[in-house]
């Protein structure tokens, strides 16, 4: 595809999505690009060919990604790890970063559980408070940075909340945190994909996203960067792949303790996998082909559409100054009914609802029809 400039139209023709399906829930999982599936196909057809994976397999896909993944958060490629799940990165930055008895770590309230866990359990094991920031009436990132303090040692907290859809400032939070000494750790599965994430102006110290939502990529793989001063640390598994000598494979009993540079020593055992990383290239040169600036540009007026027939429908909202352009979760009128979802999806709907909300995600292969016809049979429902 020719990179241009010029604003990015709809992209629906190039996924697997038929016409009768309305998928509003890109937060949830996204539909393949056929580039992506016929990838995918392609490394099933590999791996049924060992005769034909060479050394050069292990290595230069996963470089490759490497390479998307940081030209994407304009970062180095050395400080991008591949993990198989958010709870694997997040694990990561639990088994690298200071936290001493009595300093708390700071999390909000209603956050995805892979980003809760692994603190929880740091918290009981060195004697120190998970610091939970309540939903605020107003904007996020005031009531965030008012809880971080002299005793903070870790900021945990998504670029954009999973069930409400409110965007942080993480440069404004980050300051805050380094200010005080204190780790910034991002889980960006929500965003990363639609939204900018710069790394030289958030400065996060981990940064973790799934592959399969926003990044339109496969299950089972996600992306974590790493900030230079923790990239000397101690990884999770003590796996071959990120040894100096691991090219060469007639000498892979020579054990080496030295790590590949940068990030590399965090990467997950089997990270070579011919169908993952095939569909993960496909789809991060897909995004970077778009270029995430254009992606927000197109998600945003969706966005802004869903917030106005919220308000003609008085129905609960975040601020609109901190609404993400890339989902929204709106109230339900009468509150949530459990069958809402299989209601929804009996009309070719698909939405996810989470803790009372319709939690309504947008992408490129959306449309403001689509959004209409929501609010339409959402009004004909309740």
């Amino acid at each position: 595809m020719e990179i241009t400039d010029t604003k990015l139209e709809c992209q629906r023709g190039l996924f697997n999505l038929p016409d009768d399906i309305c998928w509003l829930n890109s937060a949830y999982m996204s539909p393949l690009l056929h580039s992506v599936r016929e990838a995918g196909l392609e490394g099933v057809e590999l791996r049924g060919r060992p005769w034909n994976i060479s050394a050069d397999d292990f290595f230069e896909p996963a470089e490759q990604v490497r390479s998307l993944v940081a030209g994407l958060i304009y970062a180095d490629a050395d400080g991008v790890a591949l993990v198989p799940s958010v709870s694997y990165g997040i694990g990561i930055a639990t088994a690298n970063l200071p936290v001493t008895a009595g300093q708390n770590i700071v999390v909000v309230e209603e956050q995805f559980p892979s980003n809760i866990y692994p603190w929880r359990e740091l918290a009981n094991e060195r004697n120190a408070i998970v610091r939970t920031v309540s939903i605020p009436e107003g904007g996020w990132t005031e009531s965030i940075i008012n809880h971080i303090d002299k005793d903070t040692s870790v900021v945990s907290i998504p670029h954009v909340h999973w069930t409400t859809g409110a965007e942080f400032d993480l440069v404004r939070i980050g300051a805050q945190a380094r200010s005080v000494g204190a780790a910034l750790v991002v889980d960006a599965t929500q965003s990363l994909g639609i939204l900018t994430f710069d790394v030289e102006k958030i400065q996060p110290d981990f940064l973790v996203a799934a592959a399969y939502k926003c990044m339109l990529g496969p299950y089972g793989l996600s992306y974590l960067y790493v900030a230079p001063r923790w990239r000397k640390g101690k990884p999770l598994e003590e796996g071959w792949l990120n040894r100096t000598n691991a090219a060469d494979f007639s000498q892979l009993t020579e054990y080496c303790d030295d790590y590949l540079p940068g990030a590399r020593r965090y990467d997950f055992g089997e990270r070579s996998n011919t169908i993952l990383l095939a569909m993960a290239i496909a789809s991060l040169e897909q995004i970077t082909a778009w270029k995430t600036e254009r992606i927000e540009q197109y998600t945003r007026p969706l966005v802004q559409r869903i917030v106005a027939k919220a308000d003609e429908m008085e129905l609960w909202h975040p601020p609109v100054e901190s609404c993400s352009p890339c989902m929204v979760g709106i109230s339900l009128p009468g509150g949530s009914p459990n069958t809402l979802g299989k209601q929804l999806a009996a009309n070719g709907i698909y939405v996810s609802v989470r803790k009372g909300n319709a939690r309504i995600a947008t992408h490129v292969y959306n449309t403001e029809d689509e959004i209409d016809r929501f609010f339409d049979v959402l009004r004909d429902l309740t």
